[in-house]
């Protein structure tokens, strides 16, 4: 599934979440229009293409509030992203979001 796809899916609600997915939008309180707001623009940081069960990318997003959002989806081409896993990123761990800074 390309980039474009998988944004325009999120940005349309047409997603899916893994029950680990699942788990971290409960517990970190993460909402469905902060996912959607986050997929509009979303880029590409990272790809998996042999990733376990599909190939996946680590997407870097924003809320309309500009609160970063990573999102790891699965790029298998089916009706909905399915979301593996999302986060608020830990500036200490990342430059800008978009690398992860060296281990020290």
């Amino acid at each position: 599934m390309s980039l474009e796809e998988i944004r325009q899916r999120l940005a349309e609600g047409r997603y899916c979440l893994s029950d680990h997915a699942l788990a971290r939008v409960v517990e970190r309180n993460i909402t469905t229009l902060a996912i959607r707001q986050a997929g509009v623009q979303a880029e590409l940081i990272e790809d998996y293409p042999a990733d376990k069960y599909s190939p996946s990318c680590l997407l870097l997003g924003s809320t309309a509030e500009g609160a970063p959002l990573h999102l790891q989806v699965s790029r298998a081409e089916n009706p909905e992203v399915k979301i593996i896993t999302l986060y608020s990123p830990d500036p200490d761990l990342w430059t800008d979001f978009r690398t992860r800074k060296a281990e020290r």
